[in-house]
């Protein structure tokens, strides 16, 4: 028990020390404004700390993230094309799948960041400011912008909506977290061939994406 409470502590002060020197460099840096990228950051090196103490104040009502709650919101995703493996089959690895099984809340706490991270990079990459926002407003601005498809909006809506009750405090069952972060590989990297498009792909709305390539295919 003891070695898995020192093994806890080390990553956690790994986290914190990693993401205050990056949050740090990030406001050095004359020509960067200390933006949503830097807060997230600075949130990364705060939560590992503060964990114990979120996880101590229940919600009112007694709010949980279970299993079934995560399995609807990743079905929700996978029907919007945001679960498309690899094309080599690999699946990434992130930090915060490391804490999954001491703390869960941390964990999914750190996948919701990494969608905000992708959705800001989303806009710029279209040439959208955007400022301190939150996620459901990028997500209506994307949508707006034909970026995203209404579907790919409704289901990051569901599932950062679950993330975020899990950041303030709600009781995640083991199995739930679990599928949580089976499916964050996929859902970031689907993300990520967003924000740099590679390949041939089929968009579903009325109208042409426009940032569809030669060869993309869209359906109405």
């Amino acid at each position: 028990m003891e070695r898995k409470v020192s093994y806890l502590n080390k990553l956690r002060f790994g986290i914190s020390l990693v993401a205050l020197i990056i949050a740090l460099a990030h406001i050095l840096v004359p020509s960067l404004k200390v933006d949503a990228i830097t807060l997230g950051l600075l949130v990364v090196a705060v939560l590992p700390w503060l964990a114990p103490l979120v996880k101590s104040v229940e919600l009112p009502g007694g709010v949980k993230v279970e299993l079934q709650d995560v399995e609807k919101a990743a079905e929700q995703s996978r029907e919007a094309g945001l679960l498309a493996p690899s094309p080599d089959g690999t699946k990434a690895e992130h930090s915060f799948q490391l804490v999954a099984q001491q703390d869960p809340n941390l964990a999914l706490a750190g996948l919701r960041i990494e969608i905000e991270r992708r959705l800001i990079r989303l806009a710029g990459a279209r040439g959208i400011e955007v400022k301190r926002e939150s996620i459901s407003h990028l997500l209506r601005v994307l949508d707006q912008h034909k970026i995203l498809t209404p579907e790919q909006r409704e289901a990051l809506i569901g599932l950062t909506s679950l993330l975020n009750t899990a950041v303030h405090g709600a009781s995640v069952s083991p199995d739930a977290a679990s599928e949580a972060m089976s499916i964050a590989p996929d859902l970031l990297e689907s993300l990520d061939r967003l924000i740099n498009p590679t390949g041939t792909k089929t968009f579903v709305q009325e109208n042409e994406p426009k940032f569809a390539l030669d060869g993309d295919l869209w359906v109405n």
